[in-house]
Order: C-alpha cells, then structure tokens, then sequence
C-alpha cells in the first residue's frame, strides 16, 4: 500500500520492485514482483511535482492531516465515518478561514481611496453654494452691456461671478483654506482673475497687456495648485505640440511686443493646462471627480483664451463674446470646485504607491 495523494511511486528494496498510486484523501495501492514484503514507496527524480497552486494548499493540508494513522489494516467499526467527519469539520474550517483572510484582505482600502467622493454627492454638497454664481453669470448675460462704452458698473457686473467663486471658496471656512494650500492657491487666482476681467474692460485704452499679465500670474496659481505629481511626460509632450501649433498659427498676426508677449503666456497657459489634465485619471484607484473638474477647465480656459486671441489679431470670431464669457465662466466654476476637495491626500496616497 501507498500514501501518496494523485501521484504514481515506485520502489525497490531488497531485490523487488513495484509500482503503485494513490488518490482521495491518502489512500492507494501497489503491485510488485519477486519477494514478499511491504514496498516502500519513492518518487523518482523525473516525476517530481511542481509546487502547489494556492487553491490545492487547501486539499493538500486535508489529505496530509487526514491521512495520519491510516494503516494498512482494516478499520475499526465506525472509523470510516468517525473518519469522514474528521476529514469535513477540518475541511469546512480551512475553507472558512480563506474566505475571511480574503475579505480582510479586500476590505483593507487606502484612507485616500476610501475618502474619495461621487460627483452626484458633490452636485448635492456644493451645488446650494453655487447658486450665487449661477445667478450672477445670468445677470451678466441678461444684461448684456455693451462693450464699446466701458465703465465701472460693466466691470462689476464681469466680475461679478469671480466675486461669487470667492464666497463659495470662501464659504468652506478660513481653516480650509489655511490648511489646503492648493485651495489657497486658488483662490489666489480667482482674485487676479477679477482684476484682469477689469482691465480687459479698458483693453481698447491700452489695458489689454495688463489684463494679459494678471491671467498669466493666474495660471501660474492654478499650475501650481495642481502640483506636479503625477507628472504625466506624455499629456505634457500633447500640450507642448498644441502649444505649438497654436502659436504658428497666430504668429504671422502678431506685430511688435505682442510677438513675444503672446509667446510667452501661451507657453504659460500651456503649462497650467498639462498641470491640470496630468492628474486626469478615468481609471483606477486613485481617479477622482476634482481631477476631472480641474482638467475639464483648464481646457474650456484655452478655448476661452484662444477665442480671444483669435478675434484680436487673425480674423473676427463670430458671436465671439458669448462664446469667450461662457467657456471662461465655466472654467473658472470648474477649476473653483476643484479645490473643494484637496489634491494633497491623493498625492500622498500615490507616493505611498510608488514606495
């Protein structure tokens, strides 16, 4: 007789030989030829078994526990099933305590992770905060002021929806902001925003430079606040040849400073637009809604600005206002609920990833 579990041995020994299997929970026979007596069985070095697979560790545990005191005589009455219920009790907890290590095991999420939040509960949230802008955005449209005839009422009624962006940051309390500085950042930027939106007022008295610098001082905010991890080498090399081909096309228009002043803001705005969409990450663990904000309006930026761009030095852009005011106020609500949510937990929880 034999103990091996699915597997076929042999042996010698005092002149004889033999083979023999075995299968179930220990059990098997052999056969041999020339002398008497009990054959000892070996594996031979070529059908040496690989190891185990993690779902026969469970089996192989069984048969080698179960198979203790087996003996090659019969049985005494009732340990067949004395055997039997040995063999399921010691089964059943096997199977039990695997099936808890792999549920602790799933249930072992990372805080970032687990703290991540679904767009609908963020509609929810913030949405009741957003409710002044919407409405400010409204007057602006409803309004419609005329842009040949500046003043200072039309430069409040434009910066108005900023104003309200301020009150929704604002609204999560100091502390937020003193302890996301990425929301701080922010928030930095929407005040800049607003200063520029006052001097685009005034661009045809000679303030249209001014406005440009105060959007270049907020996109440098806003590249900062989206930080540089991931860093994203592929959206960055994207970015760099849309950069690129934008300003080709608008450089035979460009006369004077405005040849390297529009060259450099759109290196700028180029630059904060890879910043924001090198964290965009529709799949895996660490996706989450603020990303997706902060890219989407990085993007509906350029559009805006590159309308601009467009209707000023190369040709006029037809319904160019409505379309510049509303890419541009979509962005900045975007980029403003971005910040609700930090990035630094998320980072954090990719540099623990990567050690």
């Amino acid at each position: 007789m034999g103990y091996r579990r699915l597997g076929v041995g042999w042996g010698d020994g005092g002149g004889v030989e033999g083979w023999g299997w075995g299968w179930g929970w220990g059990w098997g026979w052999g056969w041999g030829r020339g002398g008497a007596g009990p054959l000892p069985t070996r594996r031979p070095p070529f059908c040496s078994a690989p190891p185990p697979r993690p779902t026969q560790a469970l089996s192989l545990a069984v048969s080698a526990v179960t198979s203790r005191g087996l003996q090659t005589e019969a049985p005494a009455p009732g340990a067949r099933e004395v055997s039997s219920v040995t063999r399921a009790s010691l089964l059943r907890r096997l199977l039990t305590c695997g099936a808890s290590r792999a549920a602790a095991s799933r249930s072992r999420v990372p805080a970032a992770a687990a703290a991540m939040v679904s767009p609908v509960t963020v509609v929810k949230s913030e949405g009741p905060k957003l409710v002044p802008f919407f409405k400010a955005t409204c007057v602006y449209f409803v309004l419609w002021l005329p842009s040949s005839s500046p003043s200072w009422v039309s430069a409040l009624i434009k910066c108005l929806p900023i104003f309200c962006l301020w009150l929704f940051l604002l609204a999560h309390g100091l502390g937020f902001l003193l302890t996301h500085p990425s929301a701080t950042r922010i928030f930095v930027g929407l005040v800049f925003s607003a200063i520029g939106d006052a001097f685009l007022i005034w661009q045809d008295q000679g303030y249209f430079v001014h406005g440009m610098l105060m959007f270049a001082v907020t996109h440098m905010l806003y590249a900062s606040a989206f930080g540089m991890r991931p860093l994203g080498l592929r959206t960055g090399l994207l970015m760099v040849i849309l950069s690129g081909l934008c300003y080709a096309f608008l450089y035979p228009n460009l006369t004077g400073a405005f040849t390297y002043i529009v060259g450099v803001y759109v290196a700028i705005i180029g630059f904060m637009g890879w910043r924001a969409m090198a964290g965009l990450q529709l799949v895996g663990a660490a996706w989450r809604w603020t990303e997706l904000a902060a890219g989407t309006g990085a993007l509906l930026f350029i559009v805006s600005d590159l309308t601009i761009a467009l209707d000023k030095f190369c040709f006029p852009v037809p319904y160019s206002r409505a379309l510049i005011m509303s890419t541009y106020y979509a962005a900045q609500m975007l980029i403003a609920l971005s910040a609700v949510e930090s990035r630094e937990p998320v980072e954090d929880y990719r540099l623990s990833k990567a050690k």
